[in-house]
């Protein structure tokens, strides 16, 4: 059987944040005997502004972060965006990542998923133009996750993620599926 490597790329880099906290929940309901699926976050990553001279569809990456940016993002067969909606509309770390590089992401399956007070529909419009524009296979299955004040303690951090996000194993079944049947089809 073979492994295929999935990232789940968070999208946040807010010093307070939820999106820790729903990439390691939605990296167990994704992880299987044949997905491997690891988390980059782009906090860690620490990604400068695009300072690159040449355009990322020429390849040609000047900076080690691009370059080290570049290998990481090569080892992986597919992604999942995961990130909060900012006024209709995608994280500029998440954004700037992206634009870091250009082959590397082309022809790769993709599953958006956004969340927000009102599920994340407008940001998740948003990115589709941009994996669109890189050339990345969009998946049908793009999970909305929903959140809601009563959900979180007095610190903003989930009082039980397995309970506020268990609606959404069944959609997160889907990418999986959808996931594996698109991998394969680069093998």
């Amino acid at each position: 059987m073979t492994t295929h490597k999935i990232a789940i790329i968070i999208g946040t880099n807010r010093p307070k944040r939820i999106g820790r906290s729903i990439a390691e929940w939605t990296q167990q309901q994704l992880q299987s005997a044949d997905l491997q699926v690891d988390l980059l976050d782009l906090a860690t990553i620490d990604l400068p502004f695009l300072d690159e001279p040449e355009i990322p569809a020429k390849g040609d990456y000047q900076q080690a972060h691009t370059r080290s940016w570049s290998q990481l993002v090569s080892q992986y067969d597919g992604f999942v965006l995961l990130f909060p909606q900012y006024n209709w509309g995608y994280p500029a770390v998440l954004k700037n990542a992206l634009d870091y590089l250009y082959r590397e992401w082309a022809n790769k399956p993709v599953s958006i998923m956004p969340y927000g007070g009102h599920g994340g529909f407008q940001s998740l419009i948003a990115m589709k133009l941009v994996t669109e524009g890189l050339h990345m296979q969009n998946l049908a299955t793009n999970p909305q996750i929903s959140i809601a004040p009563e959900m979180f303690n007095a610190a903003g951090q989930f009082n039980d993620v397995n309970q506020a996000l268990k609606d959404y194993q069944p959609v997160l079944q889907l990418v999986v599926t959808e996931m594996r049947l698109l991998v394969a089809a680069h093998d």
